[in-house]
Formats: structure tokens, sequence, C-alpha cells
């Protein structure tokens, strides 16, 4: 299309697609009145009910937005343990976060809140409209729509899923795995008696992998099965496909029947080249497609939208250093591609071989250390993560906890998506950056260092009790300071 500029918009940022990742970038990026329109292809919700989960960091990422309670109403809450390739294992004890627990929620009833924030927030979301073609020029991008509209904004992010029309349309190369293994996934209720079930499933799990059905109470399970057998690929699965692969594996069908959802998903393992083109970046599925094995991808998304929304806030508000924007790819891009390898690796370790399942029994042994498990359950929830700030204490880079401290609570201080000093000295200033870094003198904080910089997204940026060495951490994460 032609790239000369159409009439002015009054967006700075266009986002097209508003799942999870789409709406909480739109409301990171309100947080700092840029002016956002999210562009949605589909007119309705999904007509089902899938449950996800919520791991660990997101539930911390939610409750520094002041939304977690909001969520808590509309899900169940379940221990964080057994995840890691479905070996079932207990939680850890005392995981170092105040929300050590995972969130199950309905697909569509997260969406709608994160939505729902981002409007009341100020962003636009349009329904229906669907992006056909794009181009970005020194000032800009032009977007045109199905319809023939187009529309000019400053940045534009394709948070669109997998098939990603904006990634494709940008050229960025997505390299990886076909799929090559097929299975079904769905919630339905059963008839049969939760001995018999969970009696026939510990046994048949033992060779068939992965198989499983697991009880959300009320009679009703989620329940995934091998694919193969099941004749025609393309369309969407049935409740008798799901009969048909349980009385082939099982004996039978264990009286399954009202479904709330059904789907088909593969092993397909992709990564964007690069998050960035110009004026154009992906963030969510777009960047990144793996097996939901472990329930990480939505939670990979809303992490993406969290790290590079103050990010691109900060450039259009004009105080970001030069090379703050791209450190969105330098961070997110190594996080994904250890997402991408775990996967894999539970992928193998469902395969029915005798290798992969010889593996399988040496690292269930193995899980028992709690050390193992730990360190497994940390990197299904993310509380693993460090961004590489440089040589400094281990907590550098890494994400703070949630604390006591005066008035309440440390992620209670973090609603505005700003950045914040937590200084137990009570010498240290925000000096010039006043308008960007929030300042908390609190000399009883529950913190064994002297005091921390943390950036929007809680990570920490600097440790330490020196005006001078502050400094220059706030210029390199909050730019010039006010004169």
């Amino acid at each position: 299309m032609d790239s000369s500029p159409s009439t002015p918009s009054p967006f700075d940022v266009i986002i097209v697609g508003c799942g999870p990742t789409g709406a909480t970038l739109a409301a990171e990026l309100r947080l700092h009145d840029v002016r956002v329109l999210v562009l949605e292809q589909d007119t309705e919700p999904a007509s089902f009910v899938r449950i996800v989960g919520l791991h660990i960091r997101s539930l911390e990422l939610m409750a520094m937005r002041g939304l977690l309670d909001r969520l808590l109403a509309h899900g169940r809450q379940r221990p964080a343990g057994g995840f890691f390739a479905a070996i079932p294992k207990p939680a850890p004890r005392d995981l170092d976060s105040a929300h050590a627990y995972l969130l199950g929620i309905p697909q569509p009833v997260i969406v709608r809140l994160l939505e729902d924030h981002a409007v009341h927030l100020g962003a636009e979301v349009r329904h229906g409209d669907a992006v056909a073609g794009f181009a970005q020029d020194d000032d800009g991008v032009t977007v045109e729509l199905a319809g023939g509209e187009r529309l000019r904004a400053r940045y534009l992010v394709g948070c669109d899923g997998g098939r990603s029309t904006v990634r494709k349309l940008s050229g960025i190369g997505f390299p990886g795995e076909p799929s090559r293994t097929e299975t079904l996934m769905g919630e339905m209720a059963a008839t049969a008696p939760p001995a018999e079930i969970a009696a026939k499933v510990t046994g048949i799990s033992e060779t068939h992998r992965p198989f499983w059905l697991r009880p959300f109470g009320e009679g009703v399970y989620s329940v995934v099965v091998p694919a193969a057998g099941v004749a025609d690929r393309a369309a969407p699965p049935t409740l008798d496909d799901f009969r048909q692969q349980l009385r082939a594996i099982a004996g039978t069908d264990f009286g399954v029947h009202s479904p709330r959802w059904l789907s088909r998903f593969g092993d397909a393992t992709r990564l964007a080249e690069r998050y960035r083109t110009g004026r154009v970046l992906l963030a969510g599925d777009a960047a990144h497609i793996h097996p939901p094995t472990g329930g990480q991808g939505l939670n990979l998304g809303i992490q993406d939208a969290f790290n590079l929304g103050w990010k691109l806030a900060a450039r259009i508000r004009g105080w970001a250093p030069e090379p703050l924007l791209d450190t969105y790819q330098a961070e997110r891009r190594p996080v994904a591609e250890a997402v991408l390898d775990n996967t894999r690796a539970q992928m193998a370790l469902s395969s029915p071989g005798p290798g992969p399942q010889a593996v399988r029994r040496l690292l269930t042994e193995l899980m028992d250390l709690d050390e193992v498990n730990r360190y497994l359950i940390a990197k299904i929830a993310a509380i693993d993560i460090r961004y590489d700030f440089g040589a400094g204490p281990d907590l550098l880079g890494r994400r703070l906890r949630d604390l006591d401290v005066k008035q309440g609570r440390l992620y209670d201080r973090l609603h505005r998506g700003r950045g914040l000093l937590l200084d137990r000295t009570e010498r240290l200033t925000a000096g010039g950056w006043s308008d960007r870094v929030d300042h908390l003198a609190d000399p009883t904080a529950d913190l064994d260092v002297p005091g921390v910089l943390l950036r929007p997204d809680g990570h920490v940026a600097w440790i330490g009790d020196d005006q001078r060495d502050l400094d220059d951490h706030l210029a390199r994460w909050f730019g010039s300071p006010l004169r």
C-alpha cells in the first residue's frame, strides 16, 4: 500500500488484537496518557468457556495494578504444583511470593475484565475491524483496514496471535518446528464414578501420554487425550471424537457429556526472529507459540505487555533513554526461548516411547528433592526470571516480592505504573525524576538491602545507598531529570 501519511490520527499506538496481551498493553499505555486504539477482528467473544491459569508472576503483576481482587472473585485457586509435564508433585513450601498459587479463571472472563480495565483508563477498542495492510515511515505507521479505512499512529503493535497478520505483513520470520503430534483438550461432565475414573487414569497415564481426566468438581473434568485416529484434522473436534479416543485407550468413554469447550492443539513451536522492526512491534503469541503444556502461553504474553508498556510509553512521552525500547526484545525474547525449551522437554517426557518414559520416571524421582521441584515450579511460574542488568547482587534484575511497607503493601504503591524508590536509609531521593519515580522512605521495610529502585514492572534496577550511583541508574532507566 502507499506509505504516504494519511490525515493525522488521534492515536499514538494502534494495537491489533484484544486478547489478554493486547488489553493488558493498552491499559499499561493508558497509565501514561498514551492515546491507544485497539483493533479486534472478532465481533463477539468466544462462545466456549475455557479455563485458563494465571501463574504466580502474572498474579503479582495483576496485584501491582490493583486488578487481582477482581480476578480472584471470578476464579478458583489451586496449589502451585504438578505443572511440569503433569508430574503429580505437591507445591513447594514457602515459595518467594505472597501469591504462591495458580488461579483458574474462564478465558472469556479474564479477557472481559482486562478489556474493561483498558477502556476505563481511556483506551478505545473497536471490534469487527481486521487489518489488511500497513506501511511505516519515519514519523509513524499508516494502517489500512479491510473496509478501506486508513488510520495513523506513531507505533503499531501486533498482539494478534500465532497467525499474526502484523507479523506476516512486517516480514518478520517465524522459524521453528511444525506440529508433529496433535492432542484433544476440553472440559466436560462425566457420569462414571470418580474413583473408577481416577483408577483408570492412573494406570493408563503410565503408558499413554498425554492422557488425563482431572476433576474440576461437580462432575466436570478437564480431559486430554491423543488425537491420533481422529480423521478430519481440519474440522473442530466433537464430543464423539473424545468418546472415540477414550474408548480406544481406556476401553470406556466414562460417560462424558455436556462439553463446556472442545479444542485440538499441536506441538508447533516457533519464535519470531525479532520483536521489532522500526515502529512495528510484536507481543504475545504473535511473537512465540508453543504447546500449552504447563499453561505458560497466556502468562508469557501478559508479561510481555507489562515489559513493553512502560518502555513504549516512555518513548512516546519523550523521556525514554535511547536504548530503552530495544531492551524489550533483549529481555523478553530470551524468556520466550526458555519457555519454548521447557515445553519441548515436557512434550518429550509425554512421549510413550521407552526412552522418554525412562527419563520421566527418573525425573519423577528427582522431583522428590525439594530443590528440583522448586526449580521447575519457579520456571513454569516465571518467578526465576533475572534480566541482565550487569554485575551486582543476585536480587538485581529480579522481580521484588510484595512486602509489608508503611501504609500497607509494596504492590499497592505500584498501581500507577511508575518507578519506585524504596529507601530504608531515609537519605535517598528521586530528585529530578520525581515525575516518573515515586519515593517511599521506610526503614521498617522487610528488605535486607538499604535501598532498591524498581522499574514499573517491579524488577529491581538498582541496589545500594549511594545517591550518585542511584542518579546514574535513574538516568539509565528513566531518562534525563527535570531541570
